[in-house]
């Protein structure tokens, strides 16, 4: 097996820190800490992934069917969602999130730009639930 992400003498010049299934992982799970919190701090890259697919989520716990729970529970994360561990993430999308957006058609999520971050100056952002 040759070796990855060699360019001559100098050894690695460039190696991406993301791949695509770490991407997705992420998302997932800042997804599921945005229906258990309501609100969630990220980089503003990371706000403009995740809003799409916390406004599909919802929008599959409002059809509320067999089928929308199964594909909402591809990307919500088992946990629990309170801490007597009585309800799931999952469980509070489809019963208490769903009941909150049933009369709005869409615009269920809400980002504000915040300062930069301290450590590496990147622009952050929160996500909110409308």
């Amino acid at each position: 097996m040759p070796r990855k992400n060699v360019r001559g003498k100098t050894g690695v010049r460039f190696k991406a820190g993301y791949t695509t299934s770490k991407n997705k992982s992420m998302l997932r799970n800042v997804v599921t800490e945005l229906f258990i919190h309501g609100k969630v701090e990220v980089t503003e890259k990371t706000a403009t992934e995740l809003q799409p697919l916390a406004e599909k989520m919802i929008t599959l716990a409002k059809k509320g069917d067999l089928a929308a729970r199964r594909q909402a529970a591809k990307v919500v994360r088992d946990v629990y969602a309170d801490k007597e561990e009585t309800q799931t993430a999952l469980q509070k999308l489809f019963s208490e999130i769903a009941g909150k957006y049933q009369d709005r058609q869409g615009g269920y999520t809400r980002v504000i730009k915040l300062d930069n971050r301290r450590g590496d100056n990147s622009p952050m952002a929160l996500v909110e639930l409308v």
